[in-house]
C-alpha cells in the first residue's frame, strides 16, 4: 500500500470495516442459532441480505440513494441559482413554441398580447 495515495487507503480501509462487520455479523448470528433465538437457515439468509447489502447488490437501497443524491443535486443547483436539466428542457420547449408562432404570424406576436404565449 503506497501511504501518499490516500485514496488506495480509503478503499482498503473501507474494505477491512466491510470484512470487520461482516465477521462481527457471522459470530453475533452463530450465537444466536446457538442460544435457539434464530434458525439456522435465518441466519444465513440474514447474514447474505446485509453482505448484498454492504457490496451494493442491493436494487431498492440504490434507487433510494439515487433519489436522494437526485434531491440533494436539484438543492445545490437550487442554492447557486443553476438551473436543472428538466427546468432547460422546458424554456427550450417554450422558446420553439414562440419561434413558430412568430414564424405563422409574419415576425409579430398574435394580438399584440402576451397572455396567449404558452407556458
Amino acid at each position: 500500500m503506497d501511504p501518499a495515495n490516500p485514496l488506495q487507503q480509503l478503499l482498503l480501509r473501507g474494505l477491512g470495516t466491510t470484512s470487520l462487520v461482516a465477521d462481527r455479523l457471522r459470530s453475533v448470528t452463530q450465537a444466536w442459532v446457538s442460544s435457539g433465538r434464530l434458525d439456522p437457515a435465518q441466519a444465513t439468509a440474514l447474514v447474505e441480505e446485509v453482505l448484498s447489502s454492504l457490496r451494493g447488490e442491493n436494487p431498492e437501497l440504490e434507487k433510494q440513494t439515487e433519489r436522494q443524491v437526485g434531491r440533494n443535486i436539484d438543492h445545490l443547483l437550487q442554492d447557486l441559482g443553476l438551473a436543472r436539466q428538466r427546468e432547460l428542457d422546458e424554456l427550450r420547449g417554450r422558446l420553439d413554441r414562440l419561434e413558430r408562432q412568430l414564424r405563422t404570424n409574419g415576425g409579430r406576436p398574435s394580438g399584440g398580447d402576451l397572455s396567449d404565449i404558452p407556458d
